[in-house]
């Protein structure tokens, strides 16, 4: 009996969060209260206050329950690939094409682009977004400076402002789909996008010898 009943209360929890994520992404998280949340998870607001001391509380159980899709680039991060360029290419679609996939990760998403304020309570978020970018930016800046060692990387780009650019690309790509996913299609249009800017980065032979094999393809 105490075993059906642990197993109840934590999917009372889940529960709970779920509605929480669909009120969040509908209101927003500053408008959204306690009772609109009990309301969408039928239950009481003690029950609310039974597993999450506040709204922020809440909250943080809903984000730590998901990672974001860039914090899961650094803990694939291979030792030293023999080509650096394909690996970022590869990590960063994985990236998009996670986001794409999940639901639930492209809602959470959504919430933390466009339905939070980076204030009070929701510091912490602010301080796990920079993180998230630092590493991930930071991660791709390595593998630019390992291209560029093994000769992969065109002498006239800094790997910094090349991993920048990327990064940049990618969060970009991220933010205009989640706020018009009609716009274009996000996996045809970052794979293109993607090429094309790393393509440019290639040093001139290495470059030359992808168009060939294209062209006889």
């Amino acid at each position: 009996m105490a075993r059906r009943t642990k197993e109840e209360a934590l999917e009372t929890r889940n529960h709970i969060l779920d509605m929480a994520e669909r009120v969040f992404l509908e209101k927003g998280v500053s408008r959204t209260s306690l009772d609109d949340v009990a309301a969408s998870a039928g239950v009481t607001r003690g029950a609310i206050y039974w597993h999450f001391k506040n709204k922020a509380d809440l909250f943080d159980a809903l984000m730590q329950r998901t990672s974001l899709p860039l914090e899961e680039m650094v803990p694939r991060e291979a030792d030293d690939p023999a080509d650096p360029l394909g690996y970022i290419r590869a990590l960063t679609l994985r990236v998009i094409g996670r986001l794409i996939s999940d639901p639930q990760c492209r809602r959470v998403q959504e919430i933390c682009h466009f339905k939070v304020e980076y204030v009070d309570e929701m510091e912490p978020l602010r301080a796990r977004h920079i993180d998230c970018c630092s590493s991930s930016r930071a991660l791709i800046e390595k593998k630019m400076k390992s291209a560029a060692e093994k000769g992969l990387l065109d002498p006239s780009v800094d790997p910094k402002l090349a991993a920048v650019g990327l990064h940049s690309l990618v969060v970009g790509l991220i933010q205009n789909w989640l706020l018009d996913p009609k716009y274009l299609p996000l996996a045809k249009s970052a794979e293109d996008l993607i090429d094309s800017y790393l393509d440019r980065l290639r040093a001139p032979v290495k470059r030359r010898r992808k168009t060939k094999r294209k062209a006889h393809a």
